[in-house]
């Protein structure tokens, strides 16, 4: 896949909005209605869970802005790309996400992963 998908940049858009009223519009574009988000921390289910959840991460770290750092791979309505948090201009965490669209192009999971990979065991 060599296309973003439309969603991806409403859906990045919501993470990094600084004025939380607007964090909903971005949202409303780009998710599903029962939209799953998963990560090492995490785990809401429909636009609302994820809502509270990007609110309560821009009062605790308000200055973040989110960024794809890749180009996007996928399949079968998946796609994984990276993506950095920057805080002040610098990379603050940085890691993967792998994404499901819906037939409307609406992201229906986001399963993100922190970090790089871990090293080989062979």
């Amino acid at each position: 896949m060599t296309r973003e998908p439309a969603a991806f940049a409403s859906y990045l858009a919501a993470w990094s909005e600084q004025d939380p009223s607007r964090i909903r519009r971005h949202l409303d574009l780009s998710v599903a209605e029962n939209v799953l988000f998963i990560d090492p921390a995490n785990t809401t289910v429909g636009p609302d869970e994820l809502e509270t959840l990007i609110r309560g991460t821009r009062v605790k770290v308000p200055t973040a802005t989110y960024h794809r750092v890749s180009g996007v791979d996928g399949h079968n309505r998946m796609c994984r790309y990276l993506w950095e948090v920057r805080v002040d201009g610098q990379c603050a965490m940085h890691g993967m996400d792998v994404t499901t669209l819906g037939a409307s192009d609406r992201i229906e999971s986001v399963y993100g992963f922190f970090g790089d990979f871990p090293a080989s065991g062979s």
